[in-house]
């Protein structure tokens, strides 16, 4: 055989090898993709949810994303509940104490915890509340349970948090619940005039801005909208057996359920359109009715 004969038999048996290693690396390839699919149709959704830009979790729930999880907003990362009707975007929850709350003003501003576990403690950032509660009407719903079982909710209209240059000032409505009005400090004639949190700044240990002649968020360790200091503090140090004592107030609470010296187990807190409507099949408060007769 001549020598460039040899020299193309030589080069099309590596061409074949080549192939033959090229269509066993996309084999692997497409097995090792399928292996990485998630076996819930809904957490495949999730993964997906980077294709249009959304501006809370209550938008991804009605466009069919009703798996709880963690999602991508206009603003940022997020764990969004779908239970309760569906679509609240978390901004806060506390559940074992984990991370510390008593944190700087610039971490509040953009927001610290662990974003990637299923129950990881986390505040969601006060950029990010702003941000989110400049988008319309929102209402905020809160939940609470205590180490003995108990379970309360309290839920504000119009909640709404300003900017960084207003200091993150508070501003609700109306409440509805079974934990008591602690926000609004309406619970004692004469009290909201120092327990009220309705139109405070917001305060951290390195940031005073509260009506306070000292610093509410050193003295209780945290960062809250603080007044003279409070009738609710769910950023407060946790405590891992409910009832507790100290210098200060400074345990996770509420004060219209469990008073000031019980530290609570679990704080959820959670933003939702006001105006959201809710379908009867994801409701768990709807009542079941049969077709008329």
């Amino acid at each position: 055989m001549p020598p460039e004969n040899v020299e193309v038999a030589g080069l099309r048996e590596h061409e074949r090898l080549l192939k033959g290693q090229l269509q066993r690396q996309e084999l692997l390839l497409q097995r090792l993709q399928y292996w990485d699919q998630p076996a819930d149709t809904n957490q495949a959704r999730v993964n997906q949810s980077q294709d249009r830009e959304y501006t809370d979790c209550s938008q991804l729930f009605t466009s069919g994303f009703k798996s709880s999880g963690f999602y991508r907003i206009k603003s940022s990362r997020v764990y969004c509940d779908m239970s309760e009707g569906g679509g609240w975007t978390v901004i806060q929850r506390r559940v074992n104490g984990t991370e510390t709350f008593n944190r700087s003003w610039v971490e509040y501003k953009d927001g610290f915890g662990d974003m990637n576990a299923e129950s990881g403690e986390f505040w969601l950032g006060n950029d990010n509340l702003h941000h989110i509660t400049a988008q319309g009407n929102y209402s905020l719903r809160i939940h609470l349970e205590d180490f003995e079982g108990g379970q309360r909710y309290a839920e504000y209209k119009n909640f709404r948090v300003a900017d960084e240059k207003d200091h993150y000032r508070l501003a609700f409505g109306a409440y509805a619940g079974t934990a008591g009005d602690a926000l609004s400090g309406s619970f004692q004639v004469g009290v909201s005039e120092w327990a009220s949190h309705q139109g405070m700044k917001f305060s951290t240990y390195d940031r005073d801005n509260d009506n306070y002649k000292g610093n509410c968020a050193q003295e209780d360790e945290g960062g809250w909208w603080f007044n003279k200091c409070h009738s609710a503090n769910l950023n407060g140090l946790y405590y891992p057996s409910g009832h507790y004592s100290a210098v200060t107030d400074n345990g996770v609470v509420w004060y219209t359920w469990r008073g000031w010296w019980y530290s609570l187990k679990t704080s959820v807190m959670k933003l939702r359109p006001t105006d959201f409507k809710i379908d009867t099949a994801d409701d768990p408060n709807a009542v079941n009715r049969g077709p008329p007769s």
